[in-house]
């Protein structure tokens, strides 16, 4: 029988008064009967708007219906038939703007747990499988991805089941991209991600760390060494900051220099090989997931208040409803329709601190009310002549966007990046300016989604596969 309530089977998840203290899962996920309890919401339709609305194109009332049958690993095949990381986007991707919210049961009551249902599957199959991915033949061309993050990683995945040599270089020391660097243990455990690199691994990709394209070896060098095809899934590692006085202070930190040091780097440990802020009052100013990510990751890592700075109201903050709740419970306070003017810094030389480095005291800001939408439909800050007030804190986390590096660009001749510094690419392919360079995800579009940039990876995976058959 159809389960026809209104309302989705809830989340375990750990107290907040619990979790705030640890970088365990928040989430705890669906056991069997919850998850065939949540599948029986499905009403099963045949137009599936659901799949239209994923940049992958999941058939989910097909992966839905096994679940009802309690078919889960045939659920999990068809899942990973167009999804490379299951179980990565079964917890971070925004379900609820994109396949959830062309759900039919979301017009009279909640939209059938998509997301949720996803993590269960991926979960069950990492749990209870342990047969290896199939090796496809070998075609004998070989293809060169920039970035193991997760455009890169499905890219590199779809290359290898048709048949492709694959190698994905990355930067870091550790394959991932930012779902390791950026992404807290507590959203996205990091052995999640190295299952998923493994699955890749098994399938004959070859994962190549610590080299940086553009600098350990070029674009072109990378033609020299027989390959032919390059795409680019570089990322937007570049952080954006204000501008504004006192960026320079200690205790200032972009978010993703935090999330790297605290996830990466291991700096929430005792003793910790690279330092990070510890303690005290942190302010993140910023409204989006990384900014939910980071402020959630200074609580855990000892501050004593953390505060959410962000210039729009409570109805204009852009992270997911989910992450916004999460920080809420965990007693984050949210200082909304404020901007910050400066930083202000320590100078008082009888301090014990050394006065020369300007240890951060306090951040000033203004407070704004809302203006007329802007282009992109959200109504704009306007500051209020006369507000400034200063918050006593410690620590200031930027978390106001990233933009891509221009090392690649700087040595690759031929690739146009539009003003933003995104990689160029003709949409239905992914191809660059460069001839048989191709790329997607956040180093054309700026910091975006992880599904939107897989969708990306994929779109030139298939590009890639017919340029290459075109030479033949």
């Amino acid at each position: 029988m159809p389960n026809m309530s209104p309302k989705k089977n809830p989340m375990p998840t750990q107290a907040p008064e619990v979790r705030a203290h640890n970088f365990n899962e928040v989430a705890l996920g669906y056991d069997e009967a919850a998850a065939i309890d949540e599948a029986l919401r499905c009403l099963d339709c045949k137009n599936t708007p659901c799949v239209g609305a994923c940049p992958v194109n999941i058939r989910i009332p097909a992966f839905i219906a096994k679940i009802k049958e309690g078919d889960f690993e045939g659920a999990y095949q068809i899942i990973s038939a167009s999804s490379a990381l299951p179980a990565v986007c079964g917890r971070v991707c925004p379900q609820e703007t994109q396949c959830e919210s062309k759900c039919v049961r979301g017009i009279k009551g909640e939209p059938v747990g998509i997301g949720r249902l996803e993590r269960f599957v991926a979960d069950w199959h990492n749990a209870h499988s342990d047969a290896n991915p199939e090796i496809p033949p070998q075609n004998g061309h070989r293809v060169a991805v920039v970035g193991s993050g997760p455009s890169g990683l499905t890219c590199a995945g779809d290359l290898a089941r048709a048949g492709y040599a694959v190698t994905v270089f990355e930067a870091l020391h550790t394959a991932g991209g930012v779902l390791v660097y950026g992404i807290p243990e507590f959203r996205l455990p990091k052995s999640i991600v190295a299952k998923e690199v493994d699955n890749l691994k098994k399938m004959g990709v070859e994962i190549a760390c610590n080299m940086v394209i553009g600098k350990t070896l070029t674009v072109d060098e990378l033609f020299e060494m027989g390959y032919e095809a390059v795409f680019i899934g570089s990322g937007a590692g570049l952080p954006n900051f204000m501008g504004i006085p006192g960026e320079s202070l200690k205790g200032v930190y972009s978010a993703n220099e935090f999330l790297t040091r605290s996830n990466l780097m291991k700096a929430y440990l005792d003793d910790p090989t690279t330092p990070i802020m510890k303690g005290g009052n942190v302010a993140v100013v910023g409204g989006g997931n990384v900014a939910m990510d980071a402020a959630r990751t200074a609580l855990r890592l000892g501050a004593e208040h953390v505060y959410i700075v962000y210039r729009r109201s409570m109805a204009e903050i852009p992270a997911r409803h989910e992450e916004v709740e999460h920080a809420e419970e965990e007693g984050i306070e949210f200082l909304t329709l404020n901007n910050p003017v400066e930083i202000l810094g320590y100078q008082n030389p009888d301090d014990k601190r050394d006065p020369k480095n300007g240890f951060v005291t306090g951040i000033k800001c203004v407070r704004c009310e809302l203006g007329e939408p802007d282009a992109r439909g959200r109504r704009r800050s306007v500051e209020i002549p006369g507000t400034e007030h200063v918050i006593d804190v410690d620590c200031v986390i930027m978390s106001i966007g990233t933009s891509p590096n221009p090392l690649i660009k700087s040595t690759t001749a031929g690739l146009d990046v539009n003003n933003r510094g995104g990689i160029i690419v003709e949409e239905a392919t992914g191809a660059t300016s460069r001839g048989g360079v191709y790329a997607g995800g956040d180093a054309v579009t700026g910091a975006a989604t992880v599904i939107s940039a897989m969708g990306a990876g994929k779109t030139a995976a298939k590009a890639i596969d017919a340029y290459l058959k075109n030479k033949q």
